[in-house]
């Protein structure tokens, strides 16, 4: 009887081998870094009158490290080798006003570990270290066109050109980032908006100082800053103002955009409504920077096609990678939270959130 039981379980050992050692082996395939994809990193500088720093965030096998810095610590593999498989798609990040190309670096290593080239631009006048453009007359105009210029050199890299799938091109914006995405997605500016929206309110203080202008009861003799000052006397006095009636920098080839606490409240109603382009948005409840009724409300009210939430207790930054030390700008310290909110804890939902939109949106 033993017999037959020991020839039974050598049978039922030889049929069930094969599919057993088979499946052992994917998941060991599966759980070698071999397969893992990690992100390479590189600078990308895209040439003209205003050269645009990029950087470029890329699949690669090479295991990452955590790279100090500066007040970033991003997981990257600096100029490591380009992963053989296809690529998913090309996201397109803009920061805020007055921020930097490494400010969404977490937000970048995820979506490239999914698959994706992620592009992060340092927008020419309007970085960490030169704000100039606030009062060059083209802001609303110019920082979309930064990005499609990023675009027009990838698309044309004999690196990276043949390797972007068509139709799969996606931007990401936080603040004045989420004006230039939204833009890029269709919604037009009308400048002059911006000078009598900070007219008319008080409770919209970020905004109007970010941009120079004569907040309620100002004018432009007691406003401190001349060229602003310059900009909404000739506003008031029905001149052209920034960058003419209507600013219309729309790109078709972005074909999805995720716009986090952004400045909106230049944009035209109807200009929002028309948008077609899919659009994920994100207000943060305790945005002490812009007014949510007047920006991330007012976008959400006028495009009821967007896929909207509130984060609980989300500062204006919150959608910043957490900096390791204060970083002091115009709009506060970026490194700050508010009471009782975990930024880091957050970010594990964002890039989800963010990485799951996407790939719905860019199949």
């Amino acid at each position: 009887m033993i017999f037959i039981l020991i020839l039974a379980l050598r049978s039922a050992w030889r049929n069930a081998r094969a599919p057993l050692l088979a499946a052992l082996m994917a998941l060991l395939a599966w759980a070698s870094p071999a397969s893992a994809q990690y992100a390479g990193l590189r600078t990308l500088v895209v040439p003209g009158s205003e050269p645009v720093t990029v950087a470029l965030y890329y699949p690669t096998p090479a295991v990452a490290r955590t790279l100090p810095m500066g007040p970033w610590r991003p997981v990257v593999t600096p100029g490591a080798p380009v992963a053989a498989e296809p690529l998913k798609g090309l996201i397109l990040i803009s920061h805020g006003t007055g921020g930097h190309e490494l400010g969404h670096h977490n937000l970048a290593t995820r979506l490239t570990a999914d698959g994706y080239l992620v592009a992060a631009l340092r927008h020419p006048g309007d970085n960490w270290e030169d704000r100039s453009m606030i009062t060059s007359g083209r802001y609303f105009s110019e920082r979309p066109r930064q990005v499609s210029r990023v675009l027009d050199a990838l698309l044309a890299s004999p690196e990276w050109g043949p390797r972007i799938p068509a139709g799969r091109i996606g931007a990401v914006g936080h603040s004045a980032g989420g004006y230039t995405v939204l833009a890029l997605a269709g919604a037009q500016a009308e400048p002059a908006r911006a000078a009598q929206h900070c007219r008319s309110v008080s409770d919209d203080p970020g905004f109007c100082s970010l941009g120079k202008l004569p907040a309620r009861g100002q004018t432009a003799q007691t406003t401190k800053e001349a060229p602003a000052a310059a900009t909404a006397a000739s506003t008031q006095a029905g001149a052209p103002a920034l960058d003419g009636p209507l600013v219309s920098v729309a790109d078709p080839r972005i074909r999805a955009v995720v716009a986090m606490a952004p400045m909106a409240v230049v944009f035209t109603p109807d200009s929002l409504k028309a948008i077609s382009v899919p659009v994920r948005l994100m207000v943060a409840e305790r945005d002490a920077v812009l007014t949510g009724k007047y920006h991330g409300g007012y976008v959400a009210a006028n495009l009821p096609s967007a896929q909207a939430n509130t984060v609980p207790g989300a500062g204006h930054f919150a959608f910043m990678a957490q900096s390791v030390w204060p970083l002091a700008s115009e709009a506060g310290d970026a490194a700050a939270n508010p009471e009782g909110f975990d930024r880091v804890a957050y970010h594990a939902t964002l890039e989800s959130e963010v990485a799951e939109f996407l790939a719905r949106q860019l199949r």
